[in-house]
């Protein structure tokens, strides 16, 4: 038998979500015939499963304990340095800044991640602690690509994560983003809509003007900040935020993105594609848990190819 205590960073989910992480080894149908048979109680009653936790609850539970065993996670910082740049940090909320060529989560073949990097540092410090923690261990509320760089927001507790995953959902959250593009696009300046579809074959998307069955609408606004020898500088902002949107959407309207290995046309490349999630601003937070965000805006570096382009661009 086991009797657990909900901790801060167990509380406000329901008690089968925190049962699954806790017990990973552990059927689903086989979880729910313990809940049945009362052979897992909330605070010393009956439960059905859906019941929200709290801070302090109890939880016993009868079961093997194989059915606590942690297979291996699909990512460990056990080879990170905690090599982090904070852009914002606060108590529960830390903005890194993601070279190009990181993995934002998810390391292959043993690749330390970003995610790897911010937990060791947060373990550095003495904020993560992963032997105290049941279920929760800090965790990313956006991604870029590999070979994007940028900002990347990562929560410290539960709590911040449910708040900055719903103000994402709810865009509260504003990205731009900064790229050299290698043609000429439409307009100084447009907000445009199209519709995309994500090809898993190719680990591709394709986008198109008109919708369809299984096509996602993408809103991209951009503006161009500058033009030279043939390339331009564009500031992007996201209305939707899909995978590959504004690589694929910006080589839609025929302006692929310098160095894009997978949209791009043109034979000059870059290493990497010149794409920076360079800003966010945050508005509609105060009277929540990240009230300390709201109203601010938090800007990335100028990235290096910004300048080896445009030497002369201020922003």
């Amino acid at each position: 038998m086991r009797i657990v205590t909900i901790t801060r960073n167990d509380a406000g989910q329901r008690l089968d979500k925190f049962l699954m992480k806790l017990m990973p080894a552990c059927p689903k149908g086989m979880l729910y015939k313990l809940i049945r048979k009362k052979d897992i109680r909330l605070n010393n009653a009956r439960c059905k499963g859906d019941e929200q936790l709290c801070e302090g609850d109890t939880v016993r539970i009868f079961a093997k304990e194989e059915f606590f065993a942690r297979p291996e996670p699909a990512y460990t910082f056990r080879n990170a340095a905690g090599n982090v740049t904070p852009v914002y940090e606060d108590a529960d909320i830390l903005i890194a800044y993601k070279p190009s060529g990181v993995y934002a989560h998810g390391g292959e073949n043993g690749a330390v991640s970003l995610l790897d990097e911010i937990c060791r540092y947060l373990q550095n410090k003495g904020e993560y602690d992963p032997a105290a923690e049941q279920t929760f261990a800090p965790a990313l509320c956006n991604r870029i690509d590999r070979n994007t760089e940028g900002l990347v927001i990562a929560a410290k507790n539960a709590a911040a994560l449910r708040c900055m995953n719903e103000a994402i959902r709810e865009r509260k959250v504003q990205k731009q983003y900064l790229c050299i593009v290698t043609s000429p696009l439409p307009q100084r300046r447009d907000t445009c809509t199209a519709y995309l579809k994500r090809d898993e074959r190719r680990r591709q998307v394709e986008v198109r003007d008109t919708p369809g069955s299984g096509w996602k609408e993408i809103v991209t606004e951009y503006e161009v900040l500058a033009q030279a020898k043939g390339l331009a500088l564009v500031k992007v902002t996201l209305h939707t935020g899909r995978t590959h949107q504004i690589r694929a959407h910006l080589a839609h309207l025929g302006a692929p993105l310098l160095g894009d290995p997978k949209y791009g046309t043109e034979h000059r490349r870059e290493e990497n594609q010149c794409l920076c999630a360079w800003s966010l601003r945050f508005t509609g937070l105060a009277g929540t848990g990240l009230a300390a965000l709201d109203g601010r805006e938090v800007c990335a570096p100028l990235p290096d190819f910004v300048g080896r382009y445009f030497p002369d661009v201020r922003l």
